[in-house]
């Protein structure tokens, strides 16, 4: 596997998103080095702290695989950014990863901590307001890390998958938990 791209979005307006009338998912491919810090990428905008950002959700990556996935859904090809994503990466597909595993990617250590779960700024984004259900249904919902081990990144870097080596749920799992959690 190696990194694809590195996508970083600027606070822009969005229609029918968030409260805030503003968001950051918009992301588009920059060239590297690009600074991934404890907090995230560097220069990324990130407008809703309340459900994004953080320590356990530095970094939001979306795999090649389910990229593959959602463009033959879709019927379109997609770029890279399209789902918000900070780090696109060859190979990977989401649902089967575990919470734990690593991604070392060039000189910069991941740790998976949890499946992102869609919402009203990423239907809008992708013009389709039943898309958070297509999201749900669709079960690649791309993964959010913690920084063990901050850097910089290049496209192009190669990419390492460490499995957690304890017991752990898969993202899918843990995406479904969500569901299961808010509806009762």
């Amino acid at each position: 596997m190696h990194l694809l791209s590195i996508n970083i979005g600027k606070e822009q307006a969005i229609k029918n998103g968030g409260k805030s009338g503003t968001t950051g998912i918009f992301k588009k491919p920059v060239a590297g080095p690009v600074e991934i810090t404890p907090e995230g990428v560097t220069g990324d905008a990130i407008i809703d702290r309340a459900n994004h950002g953080g320590p356990d959700q530095a970094v939001y990556i979306f795999g090649g695989a389910d990229y593959d996935w959602w463009s033959t859904e879709l019927g379109q090809e997609l770029a890279p950014g399209t789902f918000g994503e900070n780090l696109t990466i060859s190979e990977l597909e989401s649902a089967p990863l575990h919470i734990g595993d690593r991604l070392q990617v060039g000189a910069v250590m991941l740790e998976i901590t949890w499946p992102r779960i869609p919402c009203v700024t990423l239907a809008a984004r992708m013009g389709d307001p039943t898309f958070v259900k297509r999201f749900r249904r669709a079960e690649r919902p791309g993964v959010y890390c913690r920084v063990i081990t901050p850097g910089a990144v290049n496209a192009g870097d190669p990419v390492t998958l460490l499995p957690f080596t304890g017991e752990s749920d898969t993202i899918v799992e843990n995406f479904r938990q969500f569901y299961i959690k808010s509806v009762t």
